[in-house]
């Protein structure tokens, strides 16, 4: 369902009305009574509310500082923050983002607030389309049934966006009566039941390909059952989704047969891979790249084809946990003692002779690197397309990208670039990796090793790797059939111990989802992130500048600070209803 314009005047008159209540604050929002319900409370009224609860998703036009804050990939919170990319561009530009790449972020960050907002101006939507369901008078009940579902997983969707950021947050309902409801209860259960309630409702397909399904809240579900340490129930669902699971378009559940397949818009309606996205559309003629992927439009190589802006750089640390050893397996415990060779401190005009080691094929459509195919654009060229070399490294960004020959996907209508390139929120891979997470947890290795060797044998197929152009000078000419550099990567021949299965499986998440804002959600769940996130800094801080000196404090930063404007509107006489997170006070 790609989100569209066509929201016409009567969701315009609702989204003014949540652009006000959203600058107030949601919790505090004052009563607006300039719409009457009985405009909107008819099948069609309530039809283009759903779709403007799905149209939150991307975060747009919702009173943020800016859409990069709030983008629905969460490439500053979930990837910068979590050592797969740096910052990028200069010191300077958006160094809003410095504190949260370095973990000195304080409660007054107002990305942080803009996150915040936005997640709860979906929920206040969602909320709306729940109070006037329950009026429409003029729509059969399968059509009650699956707008009410979707309504569910959506809401369920936003909030665990808001568990996993926060931690504890207040639960505002369709129900809720005081908007100030502190934040002194653990809102799994409620999120829990928001994606039951779609599991058990939901249709198998549905009309248009974004909306979410009963597979999709499945999926989601047993997520939530994960992050909640519920192994057996996560496990039991899992294995539901893997084995009976299809998309909104019918479509079996699987691996596509190339990697990079995932991120080429025009497969995107007969993926198989594609659990549940947020829809993008370039170029559908509103003169903006609202419908696009305006969050990433920072997000392309410095001085290059792609126009802006030199942000969200893969970092070196990233790039050497591509190494494989002579089996073709990661090294798991000490990668960066195995450095891939990159040309950090060289100059464009000075002769580079890429890395020949061997490296999991993934490397080069995650990474843009000196000297390998940038899709069909050309060599990447290294310096001349990096901002600022010594802040921030020597790789570009490679998922976002649009290829040469599909300049339909490419919208221009802005001083940044933006794409037609869906976010993933869960595709196939994350769930196979999760439910292999889950039966390593739970002593089933067998199973869990055969999991992951999907994922694995997926990268191994020659036919999905990245390869030497027939003429570098005129990339056009297509690909030659000799490998871009020297893969090899194989599955694994078992996992001998509970602890190694783990730690093969969480490398494998860093591996297959890079660059896709999962990282440090990961590395806090599992509990790691001190060690993880310490390390990187020692390491990464010793080549580029942006995370010298920097650390990760347990016990604080496994969540993000509560916004202190949102604890301010909440006070009354002195005291507020929303309490900080530990070691922001």
């Amino acid at each position: 369902m790609k989100k569209n314009s066509y929201l016409l005047i009567l969701l315009l008159i609702m989204t003014t009305i949540l652009s006000e209540s959203c600058k107030k604050g949601f919790l505090v929002r004052e009563p607006i009574g300039s719409l009457s319900v009985d405009l909107v409370a008819t099948s069609d009224g309530v039809k283009k509310l759903l779709i403007g609860a799905y149209g939150a998703l991307d975060g747009n036009n919702l009173g943020a500082s800016a859409p990069w804050s709030v983008a629905p990939s969460n490439w500053i919170w979930g990837s910068v923050a979590g050592g797969d990319a740096h910052k990028g561009s200069d010191p300077g530009d958006q160094s809003t983002i410095n504190s949260i790449a370095t973990w000195t972020i304080t409660p007054s960050n107002i990305f942080i607030a803009d996150k915040w907002k936005v997640c709860y101006a979906g929920i206040d939507r969602v909320n709306t389309v729940f109070k006037v369901l329950t009026l429409v008078k003029d729509m059969p009940q399968d059509q009650v049934k699956n707008i009410n579902a979707q309504a569910h997983f959506l809401r369920g969707h936003y909030y665990f966006e808001l568990k996993k950021f926060f931690n504890m947050v207040p639960w505002i309902s369709d129900t809720t009566t005081d908007l100030k409801a502190p934040n002194n209860i653990d809102i799994w259960p409620m999120i829990e039941a928001d994606f039951k309630v779609a599991y058990d409702n939901l249709p198998e397909t549905q009309s248009d390909a974004g909306r979410a399904n009963k597979w999709a809240a499945g999926a989601y579900l047993a997520k939530t059952y994960l992050y909640e340490k519920k192994f057996q129930d996560a496990k039991t669902l899992f294995d539901q989704v893997i084995s009976q699971g299809m998309t909104a378009a019918g479509i079996k559940y699987d691996l596509f047969p190339s990697f990079e397949d995932n991120f080429r818009p025009e497969k995107e309606l007969t993926s198989p891979e594609s659990v549940f996205d947020v829809e993008f559309a370039a170029n559908v003629g509103t003169g903006t790249i609202s419908n696009a992927t305006e969050g990433e439009m920072t997000n392309y190589p410095y001085n290059s084809p792609f126009s802006c802006c030199g942000f969200y750089q893969p970092t070196i640390d990233l790039g050497n946990s591509y190494r494989t050893d002579a089996n073709g397996l990661p090294y798991l415990d000490d990668y960066n003692s195995h450095s891939v060779k990159n040309d950090l401190g060289e100059t464009s005009a000075t002769p580079f002779i890429p890395d020949d080691g061997n490296l999991d094929p993934r490397i080069d459509w995650t990474i843009g690197r000196r000297g390998i195919p940038f899709l069909d654009w050309g060599l990447h060229p290294g310096k001349d397309w990096i901002r600022n070399q010594p802040f921030a490294g020597p790789y570009t960004n490679l998922k976002n990208v649009w290829w040469h020959e599909t300049p339909q996907f490419y919208d221009n209508n802005s001083w940044g670039p933006a794409t037609g390139i869906n976010t993933h929120i869960i595709r196939f891979a994350d769930v196979l990796l999760m439910a292999a997470e889950a039966d390593a947890q739970l002593g089933d290795l067998g199973d869990a090793l055969t999991l992951v060797n999907r994922v694995r044998e997926r990268a191994s197929l020659p036919a999905g790797w990245v390869y030497k152009y027939i003429d570098n000078s005129n990339p056009s000419a297509g690909f030659s059939s000799t490998p871009a550099a020297n893969y090899k990567i194989s599955t694994y021949p078992q996992f001998a111990s509970k602890d190694f299965a783990l730690k093969a499986i969480y490398f494998e998440r860093k591996l297959e989802f890079a660059m896709e804002g999962l990282r440090f959600f990961d590395l806090s769940r599992w509990g790691i992130a001190e060690k993880a996130l310490n390390d990187f800094f020692s390491f990464e801080g010793g080549l580029v500048n942006d995370v010298r000196g920097s650390s990760f404090i347990p016990n604080k930063n496994e969540y993000y600070p509560i916004p202190q404007i949102e604890i301010d509107k909440t006070t009354v006489g002195g005291k507020a209803t929303l309490t900080q997170n530990k070691g922001y006070q």
